[in-house]
């Protein structure tokens, strides 16, 4: 019984120690089009500051892939969108960071966002009110 007690906190300490030390999204990221066959589309580099996670484009590899954003309104219309940031805001929520808003270049539209480390690939989710769609970005290595 006495084993048991000591056991208790040691599990709970366990357990914690596993929610605090959560897969970090900050790295270089291959992005796939979802509509293309798999087809990859760019490299974009997250990074964390203020503990806020952004992310920016930092190559297109498709070479078909138009340059311009074209589509964007505000600050980011016919801007290059090498070098763009098209995500910001991510905080920290358990094993996520939510919160934050997602650029599609394609189309020029904002989405709330929020992304996931599951394995080695990160997930990326975008919504619109209830709808959503995920994508499965893969590790540069």
């Amino acid at each position: 019984m006495k084993k048991i007690l000591y056991l208790i906190p040691l599990l709970l300490l366990t357990f914690l120690v596993q929610g605090a030390l959560a897969q970090s999204p900050v790295g270089k990221w291959r992005t796939i089009d979802d509509e293309e066959q798999g087809k990859e589309k760019s490299v974009v580099k997250l990074y964390e500051k203020d503990g806020v996670i952004y992310g920016v484009v930092e190559k297109l590899t498709d070479p078909k892939a138009k340059r311009i954003c074209d589509a964007c309104s505000g600050d980011k219309k016919n801007k290059q969108i090498e070098g763009m940031q098209i995500l910001w805001g991510l905080k920290k929520t358990g094993k996520e960071w939510g919160d934050g808003y997602i650029l599609d270049p394609k189309n020029g539209k904002i989405y709330k966002a929020r992304v996931w480390v599951e394995g080695q690939n990160l997930k990326v989710r975008g919504y619109i009110g209830p709808f959503f769609r995920t994508q499965t970005w893969y590790p540069v290595k």
